[in-house]
């Protein structure tokens, strides 16, 4: 049973990535913003679903590790894994507004995360409410600086998408978010299944197997926007979703039941989030050396070859 909840997850999150791009890169026409903004907006917030589905049922249960955990494991997830296989299938040309913008509000969530829950081990209502309009002011901002260089930012649209109905376009949004729930859930379940049938802890499940699972929607999405070589869409679906991982889904977790480190686990302070903040971080030399403004295949494979040695050592 579980293999099959793994390969029907698997299948779902596929159709789902696929019409959330149709209809992502139909909106952006729409309502006159750039790919990079659909992206960092509709995808995320589709995509991130599963993360904070999965962080609220394990903070109301009281397992607040794997809460931790899954988003933790999620963001190290989609830089590793998912960017990582997006730049080895097709290099990815990096928006300037990349480190002006989305970059600096990526590390200032993942230090903030970590000062909350180093100051006294719990993520508070407040702080949460913190992140969360943390996250309202970055995409208000985001979305005029977005309206200025609206040019700059649509190139390589398949035109056709511009003729697209409203209605064809919710159609899409809807069968994608939906794909991408039921994807991840039962991607989530099998996965969990097969797991513990292995003698895994679970918090080595969540920031393992559960994140894995979670990300597969971020995977699918960014790997089929890159194959249609819509790479504004790949690389503001991923940073976009790290933002939202923090910033909402702990964030909103936190405003329903704080958040509290569990003490049996506290490689989750000492190692685990600076693997998380080390993989944001690396993006901007990455970005720079050699060949400016490009992730391509070789430092795709950097970062799928890191995302292996945390994954061992995780395990370990």
């Amino acid at each position: 049973m579980s293999v099959f909840l793994v390969i029907a997850g698997l299948a779902l999150l596929v159709v789902g990535g696929d019409f959330l791009v149709r209809a992502s890169v139909g909106l952006s026409f729409k309502l006159k913003i750039s790919k990079l903004v659909i992206g960092m907006t509709v995808v995320s917030f589709a995509t991130s679903a599963p993360e904070l589905l999965v962080s609220l049922q394990a903070a109301l249960d009281g397992v607040s590790d794997i809460a931790l955990g899954n988003v933790i494991g999620s963001n190290i997830a989609n830089i590793g894994l998912v960017l990582g296989i997006t730049a080895i299938i097709s290099p990815l040309v990096v928006d300037r507004d990349f480190y002006k913008l989305n970059w600096p509000m990526m590390m200032l969530a993942s230090f903030a995360l970590y000062f909350f829950l180093k100051n006294d081990e719990v993520l508070t209502a407040l702080e949460g409410v913190i992140l969360f309009v943390s996250l309202i002011i970055f995409l208000i901002v985001l979305i005029r600086s977005s309206r200025k260089s609206i040019k700059a930012n649509l190139d390589e649209v398949d035109d056709a998408l511009a003729e697209v109905s409203n209605f064809k376009i919710v159609a899409w949004l809807l069968i994608g978010a939906a794909g991408l729930y039921f994807g991840s859930e039962w991607l989530v379940q099998g996965a969990k299944q097969l797991a513990k049938a292995v003698g895994i802890s679970d918090y080595a499940i969540s920031v393992t197997v559960i994140a894995i699972g979670t990300s597969v929607p971020e995977l699918a999405a960014s790997v089929i926007a890159a194959l249609k070589k819509e790479k504004a869409i790949s690389l503001g679906n991923l940073i976009g979703s790290n933002i939202f991982n923090i910033a909402s889904v702990l964030g909103l977790t936190a405003i329903v039941k704080p958040i509290v480190v569990n003490p049996d686990t506290p490689q989750i302070l000492s190692t685990n989030i600076f693997w998380m903040i080390a993989f944001a971080a690396i993006l901007i030399p990455l970005m720079l050396i050699p060949k400016r403004f490009q992730i391509g295949r070789l430092k795709g494979m950097l970062l799928f070859g890191a995302y292996l040695v945390f994954i061992y050592v995780s395990l370990k």
